[in-house]
């Protein structure tokens, strides 16, 4: 039973039934709920101060912290539509979405992983005759840039300036703003994570938002005793919305943590007493390798929630034997589908939640289908299908691009290749343009994956396409060893040949330290290709 329309409720509704419990634990920063709530509106109360309207966009380009979640929730709750930047964009990628979506107003952070954004924002952006009333001319339609921290260059905002500018604002004013959202209001963009082409823009309202992760926090089992370390990153809809959003919803504790660091991750665990931590395959993949994993208390750790079309079976059972995690469960979506298509449940055999991402959630439909749309059979691979209140409204000003996406009777197609079992489970097999031929037999890259990965020296595999006079294209697998591992080519493809197919195999092998991910962990097969 969904209890609010909008994101402002569920933030009022968390501060007052959770008030004195611990919202979010942001190093040496400790706040509640009760304030966070405060913090929130002080936020809400500076953008109305700004000029912010109900529908205008603001950005949020820094990494996980309290202040990007005050500010993403204060503006939100100022009735803005949230766009959240991807923290590995350049200055020129994080410009190109800023103008698209017609940004007035974008927190930033300062210095993140030894680059400054600022500075990489003014080269991109810097340029060219003043059109706007803000500071970058090459961003007419940006009216403020707020930065996240003490310091500021004259013409940008710190963030304690920022909010300095909404203390005459009376609180009655944040409350009536919010009250003219409504459940259909656009609560946010999510841009593509663009490991190909240009990123689109996925709208989505508060209702769909709402709905998507009450369903998945019930099918999670997340609770208030729960304290969930959020590695994901924000600006992708498993850390926003699976994880402050969920945490709001069940008044469970959040530790962000900025970057993926096995070290400081072992460390949040441990000192934080974590119990539920999502994330990819290769995190928990890591934790569980660690060598120092031994000297570090895991055992509040009850929860993994994990998606990806390769999730080893062995995975599945080392956490719960080795960690003791009592729930392990697997999931799939995409921001085109609010994040969120199928999730296992709870009580699933450990083989349905490491070969499957479960099940279609309450509200959906799943099929999958031959490109005339005509659905298929089951154990038959084809495209993957949604329908449902999950999808999303299109894409932001690409009309174009929402109709090749989203069919007249609302099937939105993924772009994934996947197979459906006779009780509807889904396993998904690849992307379409993955996929390659190798002399007429379709080869689904995330399958070999998923069978390199039984060989007890791989720990990490991806698979590609490459030409061949012969065959028209063969598999190319690009390898991380277990350290130490004497493993060669030779012996990993004379053994892949007596575990699969024979088209299935591939013809070389590349030793990697570790594959390319973008920060949502998607491995960019592009810098696979171009390396040759």
């Amino acid at each position: 039973m969904i209890e609010w329309d909008t994101i402002p409720e569920l933030v009022r509704s968390a501060a007052e039934r959770y008030a004195d419990a611990e919202a979010v634990a942001d190093g040496r920063t400790r706040i509640t709920y009760a304030e966070l709530g405060a913090r929130v509106d002080r936020a809400a109360a500076a953008c109305l101060a700004h000029g912010i309207q109900v529908g205008d966009r603001v950005a949020v380009w820094a990494p996980n912290s309290l202040e990007w979640i005050v500010a993403a929730l204060g503006a939100v709750t100022a009735g803005a539509v949230l766009v959240p930047l991807n923290t590995r964009f350049k200055g020129a990628e994080a410009a190109d979405v800023l103008r698209r979506s017609g940004t007035r107003l974008l927190f930033v952070t300062g210095t993140f992983l030894g680059t400054s954004y600022v500075a990489s924002l003014r080269r991109a952006a810097g340029e060219g005759a003043a059109a706007g009333r803000g500071p970058l001319p090459g961003l007419p339609e940006l009216e403020q840039v707020v930065v996240l921290s003490e310091n500021a260059p004259a013409d940008f905002r710190t963030w304690k300036d920022f909010l300095a500018e909404g203390e005459g604002r009376p609180p009655a004013e944040v409350r009536e703003r919010a009250a003219q959202l409504r459940g259909t209001s656009l609560s946010d963009i999510t841009y593509t994570s663009g490991t190909t082409g240009r990123p689109k823009g996925a709208v989505v309202t508060h209702g769909q938002t709402l709905r998507a992760y009450e369903i998945w926090a019930d099918l999670a089992g997340l609770d208030h005793t729960d304290r969930y370390l959020i590695v994901n990153p924000f600006f992708h809809t498993f850390g926003y919305k699976a994880g402050v959003i969920a945490c709001l919803m069940r008044g469970a504790a959040m530790i962000p943590q900025p970057v993926f660091n096995v070290n400081t991750a072992l460390a949040n665990m441990a000192a934080e007493r974590i119990s539920v931590l999502p994330g990819p395959p290769t995190l928990h993949q890591q934790l569980l390798d660690h060598p120092a994993r031994g000297t570090h208390d895991l055992s509040a750790l009850r929860l993994v929630v994990t998606g990806a079309a390769v999730v080893p079976l062995r995975l599945v059972e080392r956490l719960r034997g080795e960690l003791g995690v009592g729930t392990v469960l697997t999931a799939y979506g995409l921001s085109e589908a609010s994040g969120i298509v199928t999730m296992c449940r709870r009580g699933d055999d450990p083989e349905v939640i490491s070969s499957t991402s479960g099940r279609a959630i309450p509200g959906t439909e799943v099929r999958v289908t031959d490109p005339s749309g005509t659905p298929l059979p089951p154990g038959t691979p084809g495209e993957v299908l949604v329908r449902g209140f999950n999808v999303m409204q299109g894409y932001y000003d690409d009309p174009g691009a929402t109709a090749e996406t989203i069919s007249a009777d609302g099937w939105l197609h993924t772009g994934d290749v996947g197979v459906l079992d006779e009780t509807g489970n889904l396993r998904i097999t690849d992307r379409i343009k993955d996929m390659f031929i190798v002399g007429g037999f379709n080869a689904y890259p995330a399958e070999i994956e998923q069978l390199l990965l039984l060989h007890p020296d791989v720990t990490d595999a991806a698979v590609i396409g490459t030409p061949d006079a012969r065959l028209g294209e063969v598999g190319r697998a690009f390898v991380v060893r277990r350290p130490g591992s004497p493993l060669t080519s030779d012996d990993l493809i004379a053994w892949a040949r007596r575990e699969m197919a024979n088209y299935k195999v591939p013809r070389t092998v590349r030793f990697v330290g570790e594959l390319p991910r973008n920060a949502s962990g998607k491995v960019v097969k592009g810098v696979l290709r171009e390396s040759g």
